[in-house]
């Protein structure tokens, strides 16, 4: 139980850790909770940063939710304790402890959470997510349909009931962190990929 403990807390503070901040710091960028949607991830940070503090970002924040996920794992969590430490990964990055609570959507630290805790549902949210960018060239649609599709896959491979409730979770805090975005689809005003315009 205490390990479990440990490891949830762990999942948190790297989840807690924002690339995207320390990024724009480090290469003398304005803080992304400044700039464009205000959004601390590298989708921001690709409008007034460029593709490699982009890329750097999106890096930063794949590994955070991966990592301790892996650790746990390794460290032979139960299906309980694997899954929540999935939670809490993601959770950082929503609400960081180091950033005033203020943290980014999540999109990339919920990937590499689900890539530890079930690589196949991992590969089926980023299959939808880039037919999806390549298609309409808009990340906030593409991470919305990968999100309302991932209960999907859950199905079709068959988790264990806490990493499906885990998921579910994950899913619908990402719809509700779209909030704004949603709200820019439905105006026709939400921007593409690459754009130096906000995207909400």
């Amino acid at each position: 139980m205490l390990i479990t403990v440990l490891m949830i807390v762990l999942g948190y503070l790297a989840g807690s850790i924002s690339t995207a901040i320390l990024v724009c710091r480090a290469m003398g960028l304005p803080d992304p909770r400044s700039e464009g949607s205000r959004n601390p991830g590298a989708t921001n940070v690709l409008r007034f940063g460029g593709k490699k503090a982009a890329a750097i970002t999106l890096a930063g924040d794949f590994l955070k939710g991966l990592l301790p996920v892996l650790l746990a794992q390794w460290i032979g969590l139960d299906h309980s304790g694997l899954a929540l430490t999935t939670l809490a990964a993601f959770l950082g990055h929503l609400y960081p402890v180091f950033f005033g609570f203020e943290g980014g959507k999540g999109v990339a630290t919920a990937f590499g959470a689900m890539l530890g805790l079930s690589w196949p549902v991992a590969l089926g949210a980023l299959a939808t997510w880039l037919f999806m960018a390549f298609v309409v060239r808009i990340s906030s649609l593409s991470a919305l349909t990968a999100a309302v599709l991932t209960p999907v896959y859950v199905w079709l491979f068959d988790l264990a009931l806490a990493a499906q409730a885990v998921i579910m979770a994950m899913v619908l805090l990402l719809i509700w962190r779209h909030q704004a975005n949603i709200r820019n689809l439905l105006a026709g005003a939400e921007d593409k990929i690459g754009t130096d315009r906000p995207e909400g």
